[in-house]
């Protein structure tokens, strides 16, 4: 049956040409997570619906269908939110990869929703832009059902402590250094996590690490372009 939808919070996250004309467009709403859309002619260069749908901006949309991918009715630019260049436009591929190669279509996730906003709206006005992914990378796993914990050692069931060191095992968490282990991070840097503090360097680096690692782990192998591009540049 066919359903209308209207006055919807969305972000593009991906276009891709669908006909001469038209395209499908990746969409994350609020209220119904991810959703594809057929935009109609908007391939055309005189369509008013080309020019809305830009990423990392705010926009309010419409759709209708009971397909699996809906008709576009309506795209609305909501503004206010500065233009991603440079480092922080690379950064933003990456929040719009990590969603559409994990998220599920039609799950919707209003906490992460915001959190993808708040981090595109933090990297976009010149944060640092270490916390605000570690912090959007947290929300996505525990989103996903895949919470952290960072302030338990899981084999002994005590408290982390700061000098400590660690291996952080995917499924289950940390459990202190035993021989042969060789991938650690501090129970200081557990514990900076666990409080959103990044200002110490080594935090910021084990931080980064254990978080590739995880999402490497629940990716199940699928690698991510938008990283393959940034080390790429990097090397440039």
């Amino acid at each position: 049956m066919s359903k209308r939808v209207d006055g919807q919070s969305a972000y593009v996250l991906h276009l891709h040409p669908y006909s001469e004309t038209s395209l499908v467009v990746d969409v994350f709403t609020r209220e119904h997570g991810r959703v594809p859309l057929l935009a109609r002619g908007a391939r055309r260069p005189r369509s008013a619906m080309r020019g809305m749908l830009m990423s990392f901006q705010p926009l309010e949309l419409g759709w209708f269908g009971g397909g699996e991918v809906k008709t576009l009715a309506k795209a609305e630019w909501l503004g206010g939110m500065p233009l991603l260049g440079g480092r922080c436009l690379l950064l933003g591929y990456y929040l719009n990869e990590l969603l559409l190669k994990m998220l599920p279509r039609e799950d919707a996730h209003s906490a992460l929703f915001d959190a993808y906003a708040f981090a595109l709206r933090a990297l976009a006005e010149g944060s640092a832009d270490a916390p605000e992914l570690r912090r959007f990378e947290k929300t996505l796993l525990k989103e996903l059902g895949y919470g952290l914990t960072l302030d338990v050692d899981m084999e002994t069931g005590q408290p982390v402590v700061p000098e400590g060191e660690y291996t952080y095992l995917n499924e289950r968490g940390p459990v202190k250094v035993g021989a042969g282990d060789t991938a650690t991070v501090s129970g200081k840097t557990l514990l900076d996590m666990a409080a959103d503090d990044y200002a110490d360097p080594r935090t910021r680096l084990e931080s980064r690490q254990l978080m590739r690692q995880l999402i490497a782990h629940h990716l199940g192998g699928k690698p991510l372009q938008s990283r393959r591009v940034f080390i790429e540049l990097q090397e440039l």
